[in-house]
C-alpha cells in the first residue's frame, strides 16, 4: 500500500477498481470538482486488474492505493478499503463512473444531520429492464430477511462514520449486507436517491451473474449473526 500522509482527513473516498483504465482518470477529475472545499484522501483499491487501471491513476498527497496481487472480489475490496481508510468519514463509490461524486456532498449532509450510514438509493437506474427487475425482488426478499429497511443496497454509493466500520466482517458477499450489519449494531441509518448513470466504458465485473443462490444462503447467515450480536459502548 502506498501512503500520502500522515494528515487525518475529514473523509476517506474508497473505490474499488477491477480492469477500469479507461474510467479511472475521468473519475478522478469528477471528484476533484465534486469535492471541491472538503478534506479528502482517496483510497483506491486495486482488485488484481489486469489492464493499464494503475498505471492510469494519477498520485497525488491525497491519493492512497490497495494493491491485491490476485482478483479476491468487491466485498474484499470494498473490506480492505473501508479498514484502510483513515478519514472520520468513510464513502464508498463504485469505479465505473456509474455513481456520480456530485452526489457525495448530500449524502455528507445527511450525517451532519445525525445519521451514522447513509446509502444512496438509484432513482432512476441506467440499468436493462431485466436487470431492474432481478434488483428489485432480490431487494425486497433481503430488505424484509434481514430487516435493514434498505430499498437499494445493489448501490455502492454511502457514507458512514469510521466508527461504523467496526460492523463489517470479510466474507465474500458482504458488501451486500452493509446496512443490515451496521444497524445491528445500534447505528442510524437513512437513505436519499442518487444519481445513476449508464456505463459508458468496459463491461460489469460485480455483475449480477448466478448470485442468487450464494445471496439467498447470506441472508439466512446475516440473520443468525445479527440475532447474535452485541455492541459494547462504555459509559462517558
Amino acid at each position: 500500500m502506498t501512503t500520502a500522509d500522515n494528515h487525518t482527513r475529514y473523509l476517506s473516498l474508497v473505490i474499488p477498481l477491477y480492469n477500469e483504465e479507461d474510467n479511472i482518470k475521468a473519475l478522478q477529475d469528477e471528484i476533484t470538482k465534486a469535492l471541491s472545499g472538503i478534506d479528502y484522501e482517496l483510497v483506491l483499491v486495486d482488485d488484481g486488474s489486469t489492464d493499464e487501471t494503475l498505471s492510469r491513476i494519477d498520485h497525488s498527497e491525497r491519493v492512497r492505493i490497495v494493491k491485491f496481487k490476485e482478483n479476491c472480489g468487491q466485498s474484499a475490496a470494498t473490506y480492505a478499503g473501508v479498514h484502510a481508510a483513515q478519514g472520520k468519514m468513510i464513502a464508498l463509490i463504485d469505479g465505473d463512473l456509474q455513481n456520480d461524486p456530485a452526489d457525495i456532498p448530500k449524502l455528507l449532509q445527511e450525517i451532519e444531520n445525525g445519521a451514522d450510514l447513509v446509502c444512496g438509493y438509484r432513482e432512476n437506474r441506467k440499468d436493462t429492464r431485466f436487470k431492474r427487475l432481478q434488483s428489485r425482488i432480490a431487494n425486497t426478499v433481503r430488505s424484509r430477511f434481514v430487516g435493514d429497511g434498505v430499498r437499494d443496497t445493489g448501490c455502492t454509493l454511502k457514507i458512514m462514520r469510521k466508527e461504523c466500520r467496526q460492523a463489517l466482517l470479510p466474507f465474500t458477499g458482504m458488501h451486500r449486507f452493509i446496512p443490515a450489519l451496521i444497524k445491528s449494531l445500534g447505528y442510524k441509518i437513512t437513505e436519499i436517491p442518487v444519481t445513476h448513470r449508464a456505463r459508458q466504458h468496459g463491461v460489469s465485473k460485480y455483475g449480477f451473474g448466478n448470485r442468487a443462490i450464494r445471496a439467498t444462503r447470506d441472508m439466512f447467515g446475516v440473520r443468525w449473526l445479527n440475532s447474535r450480536r452485541f455492541n459494547i459502548r462504555n459509559k462517558p
